[in-house]
């Protein structure tokens, strides 16, 4: 099994710390396949952005997609996660979806804990579209953005686990969900000073893409699959999986 590992941010520091989680938990069962994204944003940081680096995700995916069995979008977005789903005939999975569903399986309440304000209400929006809204208790993040988001786990990493006992103290969560890709790799070194269960959301991701290419569902028959249409500016194989022109 091959995952292909999509980050559309520009960083591949985050890019590396990611992998190295996916390939500790895919343990032996699926080789991650890293991509960093070659322009945009060097950390995608509002919905504005993460339009712009949805389109280049998609790009990075069909650029990439030979020999894939399942695919993350490693953003916590989920930068066109529904669009690639539309696209794409194997399983796409995005971080904050994946965290978001896997804490509803593990309790009653959940929370997002993430480094900035900025995030807050798109964040909140990533949990709405999921359908999970009735059992979110709320983002918990910093009063003021930081400066090196790069750095966030560290450099921040007694605030957030402050805010994290908030969350479970004063919003009742008994899951919290760690929000953004700087923060990846952190959860399992704070969560024995919160009293809930901590997700890292590329943990997550890639053990549901390992359980979804399992499966073998058959793709081809998905609802609401696009025209077939011409395009200008694509990429080459992003051009050809619009028009319907190569198998996937």
């Amino acid at each position: 099994m091959r995952i292909l590992l999509v980050n559309p941010n520009m960083t591949q520091a985050m890019t590396d710390t990611m992998a190295n989680i996916a390939r500790h938990m895919a343990d032996g069962r699926a080789e991650i396949v890293p991509l960093t994204a070659q322009r945009g944003f060097p950390y995608i940081a509002s919905r504005a952005e993460a339009q712009i680096a949805g389109g280049i995700a998609l790009e990075m995916i069909a650029d990439n997609l030979d020999g894939i069995d399942a695919v993350v979008i490693a953003a916590f977005g989920d930068p066109s996660l529904a669009g690639a789903r539309e696209l794409f005939d194997v399983p796409i999975v995005g971080m904050a979806e994946a965290a978001v569903m896997t804490a509803a399986m593990l309790g009653e309440r959940f929370s997002i804990v993430t480094f900035s304000p900025v995030m807050t209400r798109w964040y909140t929006d990533c949990v709405h579209d999921t359908g999970l809204a009735a059992r979110f208790t709320g983002v918990r993040a910093p009063d003021a953005h930081g400066g090196n988001v790069a750095n966030a786990a560290q450099d921040m990493r007694g605030d957030l686990i402050a805010l994290a006992r908030r969350a479970v103290a004063e919003d009742g969560a008994d899951v919290v969900i760690l929000g953004g890709a700087p923060l990846a790799g952190l959860a399992p070194e704070i969560d024995a000073e919160i009293p809930a269960i901590v997700i890292d959301p590329i943990a997550a991701a890639v053990a549901q893409a390992i359980t979804l290419s399992s499966l073998k569902a058959r793709f081809e028959g998905r609802a609401c699959k696009p025209i077939a249409k011409a395009s200008v500016g694509l990429s080459t194989a992003l051009t050809h999986v619009i028009a319907r022109e190569t198998a996937q």
